[in-house]
């Protein structure tokens, strides 16, 4: 069996507990804090940094999306002159052929009357 002698490794630890010197864990505790406070300040400017350029940086997107559109807008009033146009060429052909039948017409009741 096992000895008494041989005794736990945690035997004893818990009546240790309450001789931690205060002093000594707030000590640990600042010297801890002022070790890891400059690289947290330092990161939280860097993220700081990093929020403002994606805040300028979703700007200046939204500005060029907005360009685009004004872009794609001025291309829908494009198509709608070229298609203004070619309704126009084709009045005027409608029109031209209209002149040419009335003047075949009155031709016609001119040599009608004249018989």
């Amino acid at each position: 069996g096992v000895a008494p002698s041989d005794a736990s490794p945690d035997e004893g630890v818990v009546e240790d507990l309450p001789l931690i010197d205060e002093k000594a864990v707030e000590q640990l505790t600042e010297g801890l804090i002022s070790h890891y406070l400059p690289d947290l300040q330092r990161s939280k400017s860097a993220l700081q940094e990093l929020t403002q350029n994606q805040v300028v940086l979703l700007e200046t997107l939204e500005q060029e999306i907005s360009k685009f559109k004004e872009c794609n807008s001025i291309v829908d009033i494009n198509a709608l002159f070229s298609e203004a146009k070619h309704y126009h060429n084709k009045l005027v052909n409608i029109r031209n052929e209209m002149m040419m039948l009335h003047e075949k017409t009155s031709k016609l009741k001119v040599s009608g009357i004249s018989i």
